[in-house]
């Protein structure tokens, strides 16, 4: 969908007014995202790779662009395609080290893809046979996790790391540029997970007979929820910095950096509208088979939440409600009561904060209950529940 063919409305309650929807409405806030962008770009003390999976619709990917992110973290070619149609100019990172055969040949000759990424020996000959490594970046995966990530992304990729040397080694050889990276895991919770990886980075590359340029440290970098809070972005920049000071990188030597969630959580928005009210139960026309399914994950139980009557706030005294999903699935719940209006019912709307990362891109379409109906909120002053 282009920018041109979006509908956009000044606020919420505009929406809510003009178009009273009964289907699912996902709000995109640009000057939420825009803030959040230059925040991370201009704390980060390196390069910020987008990680797309997180969330790739292509308003998203434009604004990101125009905020100063220009380069993206692809895993296949199907998110390569829908880069390089959003972002003409990206500079596009293939980082998965499992391809359909031929992807990677594809991905440099028609869309520019220069960087790759491997995590075993094996790995390697078929990708070489696939691009001109002379003109290539391949990075080895480095198998590093810590206790306070939610969710060890070194479980499924990842060379040990007294393997990664010989793999290193053996990239040079092959006339590509040795690059290093690491995913000390997704959600992590304390930024010291991010100077202990380096730490053994730090070891690794003491043995090697060259210097390498670029470190990516991959993503995991959280963002506050309700009853999940965790520390501010600026820790985890300082406390990686100061970790990377003493590595031995060559001179012109780059951190890369692949936030997901830190980047598209806070600027979109979930309006959904009641179904169907059982003393304390609520049913929505969206759940955890749509926009809600990260929530089956462990981490942030609940998004923050504001609920409308008639296209006025509603307000007043509150009530913890079970909140379930449309589909005939009894899994079909959010995991915490949510704290609603006393008095909700059938046609009331409520509008989730918070919800950008992983809702658009994981949703399905079970049961028949799918909207994408996508809009943009025009009022900078708006802001989605917090």
């Amino acid at each position: 969908m282009t920018n041109e063919a979006m509908e956009s409305f000044t606020n919420v309650v505009d929406l809510l007014r003009k178009t009273n929807p009964q289907h699912p409405v996902y709000c995109i806030y640009p000057h939420v995202y825009r803030q959040t962008v230059e925040h991370f770009v201009n704390g980060f003390p390196g390069r910020v790779l987008y990680a797309v999976k997180a969330n790739i619709h292509p308003e998203i990917l434009r604004i990101f662009t125009e905020a100063g992110i220009r380069e993206f973290d692809c895993a296949s070619l199907r998110e390569i395609e829908q880069v390089r149609e959003s972002c003409p100019d990206a500079t596009i990172y293939f980082m998965n080290p499992v391809r359909f055969k031929g992807d990677a040949r594809t991905a440099q000759e028609d869309y520019g893809v220069r960087h790759f990424l491997i995590d075993h020996p094996s790995g390697l000959a078929p990708l070489i046979e696939e691009i001109n490594p002379g003109n290539s970046v391949i990075f080895a995966r480095m198998a590093v996790s810590h206790a306070s990530a939610l969710t060890n992304l070194s479980a499924k990729f990842g060379a040990k790391p007294e393997n990664i040397p010989s793999l290193l080694k053996a990239i040079a050889a092959s006339g590509a540029e040795a690059a290093l990276a690491f995913n000390v895991g997704s959600g992590v919770k304390d930024p010291e997970a991010y100077a202990y990886a380096i730490g053994i980075v730090h070891r690794v590359l003491a043995e090697l007979p060259f210097k390498i340029r670029l470190l990516d440290i991959g993503g995991g970098f959280p963002k506050s929820y309700p009853g999940y809070v965790v520390p501010p972005l600026e820790n985890y920049f300082e406390r990686t910095r100061i970790a990377a000071e003493e590595l031995p990188l060559a001179d012109n030597g780059e951190l890369l950096a692949e936030p997901g969630r830190a980047l598209s959580a806070p600027g979109m928005s979930a309006v959904t509208c009641v179904l169907l009210r059982k003393t304390d139960r609520v049913y929505l026309n969206d759940g955890m088979y749509g926009a809600f399914w990260d929530l089956r994950v462990k981490g942030q139980l609940e998004y923050p939440c504001r609920a409308y009557r008639n296209g006025e706030l509603l307000q007043g005294e509150k009530k913890a409600f079970r909140v379930l999903g449309p589909t005939c699935d009894s899994d079909d719940e959010l995991p915490v009561r949510i704290e609603l209006p006393a008095d909700i019912d059938v046609g009331d709307h409520i509008e989730f904060g918070t919800i950008g990362a992983y809702s658009l891109s994981g949703r399905t379409d079970f049961n028949g209950f799918y909207s994408d109906r996508v809009v943009t909120i025009s009022d900078a002053t708006a802001l989605p529940p917090v």
